[in-house]
């Protein structure tokens, strides 16, 4: 599709979504490193948190199979060029021009929890294809994998009952589409966003907002029922029916009357949660709808949802604390360089200092189940533990071909694996107060 750049002409909106995904320093470095005969250098770079985010146990990786998807449209168009032309070299036009990724990556699968200093991705190559994927990687990641963790959080809050995603509205509309694929990642039953649905195959849900009741209203500020008996008229008895537009009480009377008992549920968006649902489900009990669900929303966090525990809430819907990552808005991750030419490199900066050499890493278990540490140490030189050891690096790029399982069924597995992630912590790990991570990281020296 064609749109207006800020210069004025017409590009190709499908360049948005390759190479100019990208600061402009990436490409100035490529620059020098092209004049200098550096460029072509072996490197390693490593994608890592040097610290988990303030309060958080354990974060969530996400995000991977978007970026594997986007590395074979990472490249420059003829459109993307001219613009580069702008501050670039005919050498480094050239090699962009004909830019493909033909590296080595390997890193922790998707739905793996993650902690300071896990590598969580290497990427390997030369020191030019690797740094122009530095922008690209930390975006995903650190959106991703913040949303991802904070929905583990709510999760665990929840205790079982279902989640549903429906932040939207409160984020760009692109971050809306990843978002929802992070909180069903991490064990949320759907989302309200379609494109979502359409994309990833995350399952779809919504039925009605007050927009729709607040319609039908009469001279007399009436209409409620009238808006509910279309609503069911179009969707069923077995929908969703939103009470609170006026009195909550009233409200679910109505709701009983025009679908009858065997209405689905009722949803609750105001007002003091937890009261109100005792209210409503002892008012949907006396008037027969006993297996009427209750599903509450309304400016939800883990927080509230640990709160809600013992109120009679079936479901919740969840928005704007979720796809802002509730509090902690990125992972904090960084993509720096830890090899060159085999030999380790490291940053010495005070408080960001990173270490050196390519690693990989073992998660530490009782025979329970129970992991008890993270060990990450030189790649390929894995030690000697007391326990079981669980390697967590995988290969997922082999000279540029993506060699793991990726779409509907890589994000099945990702689910799967969160879940078993978060069963395998101590329980102090799942605390929501602030406090030490979840396991300690052993790092040893390469």
């Amino acid at each position: 599709m064609a749109e207006s750049s800020r210069y004025g002409e017409q590009v190709n909106s499908s360049a948005r979504h390759g190479g100019l995904l990208t600061d402009k320093y990436e490409l100035t470095m490529l620059a020098a490193a092209l004049r200098d005969g550096t460029a072509h250098r072996s490197t390693t770079f490593e994608l890592f948190a040097r610290r988990l985010p303030e309060g958080r146990r354990y974060g969530v990786v996400a995000g991977t199979d978007r970026f594997l998807a986007a590395l074979p449209a990472f490249g420059f168009d003829d459109n993307a060029l001219s613009l580069l032309s702008e501050f670039l070299d005919p050498e480094t036009l050239r090699y962009l021009g004909e830019f493909r990724f033909r590296g080595d990556i390997e890193g922790y699968p998707e739905g793996e929890l993650y902690f300071a200093g896990s590598p969580v991705l290497a990427v390997r190559g030369s020191f030019a294809e690797c740094i122009v994927l530095e922008t690209l990687a930390l975006s995903i990641f650190n959106h991703d994998t913040a949303i991802a963790s904070a929905a583990a959080r709510m999760v665990s809050a929840a205790d079982g009952r279902p989640l549903i995603e429906m932040g939207s509205r409160r984020t760009h509309e692109q971050a809306a589409v990843a978002a929802a694929r992070a909180a069903y990642l991490a064990g949320f039953a759907g989302t309200s966003n379609l494109e979502a649905h359409r994309h990833f195959g995350v399952p779809v849900l919504g039925t009605s907002a007050h927009a729709f009741t607040l319609l039908h209203t009469g001279a007399d500020g009436s209409g409620e029922l009238a808006a509910f008996r279309a609503q069911v008229a179009a969707q069923g008895a077995g929908t969703t029916l939103l009470v609170d537009t006026y009195d909550v009480a009233t409200g679910v009377a109505n709701a009983v009357e025009a679908a009858g008992p065997g209405l689905g549920a009722v949803r609750i968006d105001s007002g003091e949660l937890a009261v109100l649902a005792h209210q409503v489900r002892e008012q949907l009990d006396r008037l027969g709808a006993t297996g009427t669900k209750i599903v509450v929303s309304g400016d939800l966090d883990e927080f509230a949802l640990a709160a809600l525990r013992a109120a009679p809430v079936d479901s919740y819907g969840v928005g704007t604390a979720l796809v802002t990552g509730s509090g902690a808005p990125t992972a904090g991750f960084v993509y720096k360089l830890v090899e060159v030419d085999g030999a380790a490199v490291r940053k010495r900066s005070a408080a960001k200092a990173s270490p050196g050499g390519r690693k990989q890493a073992l998660r530490v278990s009782r025979p329970s189940g129970t992991v008890t540490e993270e060990v990450v140490h030189p790649a390929g030189h894995p030690p000697t533990v007391d326990g079981t050891a669980r390697p967590l690096t995988v290969p997922m790029v082999r000279g540029g071909d993506v060699v793991v399982a990726t779409g509907a069924a890589a994000l099945a597995a990702a689910r799967d694996r969160v879940a078993s992630g978060l069963g395998s912590l101590p329980w102090e790990g799942l605390k929501l107060a602030h406090g030490e991570p979840a396991i300690p990281t052993r790092l040893l020296p390469s």
